[in-house]
C-alpha cells in the first residue's frame, strides 16, 4: 500500500494576515513521526510575504525528568528528544533553556544539544561586549562547555517536560515521572487547557539564561 494513501487528509482554515490584514489560508496536516507520535503541521503564506510554520505535538504523556552525567566521549552520542515543551538545564553552567512560542522540537544527541547551547552562549557574549563582567563570565562558561565537548570536563544535562514528549535515551540516563506540582511549575511554550479550572493559559516565554549569576 502506498504510504501516502495512509496519511490523513489535511484541511484549511481562514484567518487574517497580521501584517497586511488580508485574508490568509492556514493549512493543517496531521502525520505520525518517530519519537514524537501524532503531530500536526501548520503552514500559512500570504501574498505580502508573511510566512508561518509550526509543528504541534498532539500526544501527551506523563510528565518526565531525565538526567544524564556527561563524563565520557561516548556520552556525547546519547540520543536526545526535545519537544516544544521541553526545558533543558545544565546546572554546572547555570544554564536554563525554557520553551516559548517559538521553540523548536528536534531529535539530536548530547553533542548536538551542547552545540546549540554554545551558539546561544556565543551570541550572549557578543551582546555583553559593553559589560566586561558578563563578557568574562560568558567566556568562562564557553570554555567549560568546549571542554565538555572535548571530553575534558563533566557536565549534567537535565531534560524536563510537563507533557512527557522529551527524553534522553541512554542506559546511563536517570528518568522519573514528575509530580503534578513539579510539572505545573514548568513552562510549555504553547496554549494549554487547564481541565481543572476550565481556563485557557497562554505560555509565550522564550527564557534562555546562558549567563546565570549563581554560577560559581
Amino acid at each position: 500500500m502506498n504510504p501516502e494513501s495512509e496519511r490523513k487528509e489535511g484541511f484549511d482554515t481562514q484567518t487574517t494576515c497580521p501584517l497586511c490584514h488580508d485574508d490568509m489560508i492556514i493549512h493543517w496536516q496531521s502525520d505520525n513521526i518517530p519519537f514524537f507520535g501524532e503531530v500536526m503541521y501548520v503552514t500559512s503564506r500570504c501574498g505580502c510575504g508573511f510566512r508561518f510554520t509550526d509543528t504541534m505535538i498532539l500526544t501527551q504523556k506523563d510528565p518526565i525528568r531525565c538526567e544524564l552525567k556527561v563524563e565520557k566521549e561516548e556520552d556525547l552520542n546519547c540520543r536526545v528528544i526535545r519537544s516544544t515543551s521541553g526545558t533543558i538545564r545544565i546546572p554546572e553552567l547555570g544554564i536554563v533553556v525554557e520553551p516559548g512560542n517559538v521553540s523548536d522540537s528536534y531529535v539530536t544527541n548530547i553533542e548536538g544539544l551542547l552545540c546549540r547551547v554554545r551558539d546561544v552562549l556565543e551570541t550572549a557574549i557578543k551582546w555583553s561586549e559593553d559589560d566586561s563582567e558578563k563578557e568574562s563570565l560568558g567566556k568562562k562558561l564557553l570554555e567549560r562547555l568546549n571542554d565538555a565537548l572535548s571530553s575534558k570536563a563533566n557536565l549534567t544535562v537535565i531534560m524536563e517536560d510537563p507533557l512527557g514528549n522529551s527524553t534522553i535515551i541512554s542506559e546511563k540516563a536517570s528518568c522519573k515521572n514528575l509530580t503534578p506540582e513539579e510539572a505545573s511549575s514548568l513552562k510549555t511554550g504553547m496554549i494549554i487547557l487547564d481541565a481543572d479550572s476550565s481556563e485557557f493559559k497562554v505560555d509565550t516565554s522564550e527564557n534562555v539564561q546562558p549567563l546565570g549569576n549563581d554560577y560559581k
